[in-house]
């Protein structure tokens, strides 16, 4: 990226961001859709896990164009780019579907200075069964993005 882009708000590689920061999955509607198992898997792909049974799955299948919001410590961006479904079931997880977000570029909500980012939003499951369940899915998400990265 050239010094205009980046002073334009652009970056280039996608960041890192903490483990289970919530973020934004924004598809073609507009339809948007909170996300906590966005893993980084490489300078221009990020791994999501959806519910296969999601509005939002459908509507990718049928349009790719999407982007992905996130406001974590020391870092806001939306990343823009295509996804695709590239497990159909994940392992142990079988009525989840991991996506893979191809991205083209990220805009840094933060590029000028004036404001910084303290924290990610908190958030817990109230059930033990669902944070178990999580705890499974966020691990298939994280060895797929290992594998896709």
């Amino acid at each position: 990226m050239t010094a205009r882009s980046e002073a334009e708000g652009y970056l280039d590689p996608l960041p890192d961001w903490e483990r289970r920061a919530p973020g934004i999955l924004i598809v073609t509607g507009p339809h948007a859709v909170p996300i906590s198992t966005a893993v980084r898997a490489g300078d221009r792909c990020l791994v999501l896990g959806l519910a296969r049974r999601r509005e939002t799955l459908a509507r990718l299948r049928e349009d790719p164009h999407a982007a992905f919001a996130l406001l974590a410590e020391g870092v806001a961006f939306t990343a823009y780019g295509d996804a695709r479904v590239v497990c159909e079931a994940l392992e142990g997880a079988p009525n989840m579907a991991g996506v893979e977000l191809r991205v083209e570029r990220v805009h840094n909500h933060l590029a000028d200075g004036r404001t910084e980012m303290l924290s990610a939003a908190g958030w817990r499951w109230r059930q033990e069964e669902a944070r178990e369940a999580d705890l499974t899915v966020v691990a298939a998400i994280e060895a797929l993005a290992r594998a896709r990265g």
